[in-house]
């Protein structure tokens, strides 16, 4: 390998340290997250305990990682417009609610989801 290859080995490994940091904060602080988070643990042990088949997994897998990345988009929206523009402004108000919004079609879906896959399995 030569520098150049190096060096963008390196950066990859660095950008990898820095995207599970900002994982693990999300985690951590957000309490929006922290319920998504739980949802996701949830329907992945069920998935398991009902014996969900392989494209069952892949499609609930896609939805838990939708709702998380979007949340997690939603939530650096949300930081950015409070920092800057700390106090009430009602365009930075429609920002973070199309933001919210986001979330809420993609948690929806991820609910649609889940009751296609489950409802099944549970009657």
């Amino acid at each position: 390998m030569n520098k150049a290859e190096d060096n963008f080995i390196v950066n990859r490994l660095k950008a990898f340290k820095y995207a599970f940091k900002g994982a693990w904060l999300l985690i951590r602080k957000e309490p929006s997250i922290k319920v998504q988070f739980t949802c996701a643990i949830i329907v992945t042990l069920l998935g398991f305990i009902l014996d969900i088949s392989a494209t069952e997994w892949v499609v609930q897998l896609l939805a838990i990682g939708l709702v998380l990345a979007v949340e997690g988009l939603n939530t650096a929206v949300e930081k950015i417009a409070d920092f800057i523009h700390p106090e009430y402004h009602e365009k930075i108000g429609d920002i973070k609610d199309v933001a919210a919004g986001a979330v809420t079609f993609a948690a929806l879906i991820a609910a649609i989801i889940g009751l296609i896959i489950y409802i099944p399995k549970l009657l």
